[in-house]
């Protein structure tokens, strides 16, 4: 017997009914010989972990533009507090572990630089709009491997879809992963805001600290045994309507005190002014975008205009029975935005003085 026949074997033994077993995957874009010491998952968690894509997100906005502390959140410590909190909830209730994993380390992977701020700004420059979990979804499966894509498993590409918004994924491990993104971020974002000042720990509203707590560590606490003991009819994962309703209440606190004003208009404007000059540039200079996004993987670098409509798609539907179906040509616009979508904060900033700053004669 493998070592991977044995954990599969594991798996069926340990894990709750409602459990997605990695023997039982919906399979791969492209199918691949079995590994033998991994299961299907496992080999998913680890594409993502090694890619480029991931590494990049330690120099990714979380919430507060360009930090200067050492402590707080990048895109990369909050996909690793995603992954650990939802962990833990799989472990307690015996789901899948390895899928909860895989799809915590790829939900935020098409995230723009300067955060929210960089996402609103390629959202109104994009044709059709612009999303991060669709995007997310691209790197995995057209943009990363040099134009190859990683070629994941369908739950675990459903569930970097569905992580955030109206969607919601068809296994309970990907249901865990999007209620675990929302207990990390309202948590270390407020943790995040009080360091820098934006917040003081007695402006939090104090009947949503009565439900959950007046501590970092208590708050996670309390939601995250809130989602066990609520979730006892899988594969439904849900919370409790008291602690629910504080999160939420706590949710949209932060909106209102801490999302609206944690980069100021001014700066919103010096952000959106670098994006949308990059965006332009690459746009008609088309040649000097990497290989990889220059018409590959049967793009067109030529769309032709009765077909223009549809390039602007995202790369599957959102209806989750589609997941399977071969992503559309990209055209031009999508293809810069997949370029400058994949920069780094920092990246984006020497790429803008390189092209439109002028340099020291030496």
């Amino acid at each position: 017997m493998t070592t991977r026949a044995r954990i599969e074997q594991l798996e069926s033994q340990m894990l709750c009914p409602e459990a997605t077993l990695s023997r039982n995957t919906r399979g791969r874009l492209h199918p691949l010989d079995p590994c033998d010491l991994r299961t299907e998952f496992q080999r998913d968690r680890d594409r993502i972990l090694h890619c480029k894509a991931f590494r990049r997100l330690k120099h990714k906005t979380q919430m507060l533009l360009s930090p200067t502390g050492d402590h707080y959140r990048t895109r990369l410590t909050h996909t690793m507090e995603v992954s650990q909190i939802a962990r833990t909830i799989a472990r307690a209730l015996a789901l899948n572990e390895d899928l909860i994993e895989a799809i915590a380390l790829g939900h935020d992977l098409g995230h723009t630089p300067f955060g929210h701020s960089g996402e609103r700004t390629m959202d109104a420059w994009l044709p059709g709009g612009f999303e991060h979990a669709r995007q997310s979804l691209r790197v995995v499966d057209l943009l990363e491997n040099d134009g190859a894509g990683l070629n994941l498993c369908y739950e675990v590409r459903d569930g970097i879809l569905n992580h955030s918004g109206g969607g919601l994924p068809q296994t309970p491990e990907g249901c865990v992963v999007n209620l675990s993104d929302r207990i990390a971020y309202i948590n270390h974002d407020i943790d995040d805001a009080v360091r820098c000042g934006i917040l003081q720990a007695q402006d939090l509203p104090e009947d949503c600290l009565a439900v959950l707590g007046r501590t970092h560590g208590q708050r996670i606490d309390t939601m995250i045994r809130d989602v066990i003991n609520a979730s006892t009819t899988l594969p439904r994962i849900q919370q409790s309507s008291t602690v629910g309703q504080a999160m939420d209440a706590l949710r949209q606190f932060l909106f209102a005190r801490v999302y609206c004003i944690t980069i100021d208009e001014f700066e919103e404007r010096k952000t959106a002014h670098v994006m949308n000059h990059l965006l332009a540039y690459y746009l008609t200079h088309e040649q000097e975008l990497p290989a990889a996004h220059q018409g590959r993987n049967g793009g067109s670098r030529e769309p032709s205009p009765a077909s223009e409509a549809g390039l602007h798609q995202p790369i599957i539907p959102t209806d989750n029975s589609s997941l399977h179906q071969a992503p559309p040509a990209n055209n031009l616009h999508q293809r810069v935005c997949d370029h400058v979508a994949g920069m780094t904060d920092g990246y984006a900033l020497s790429d803008f003085e390189r092209l439109f700053l002028p340099m020291p004669l030496h």
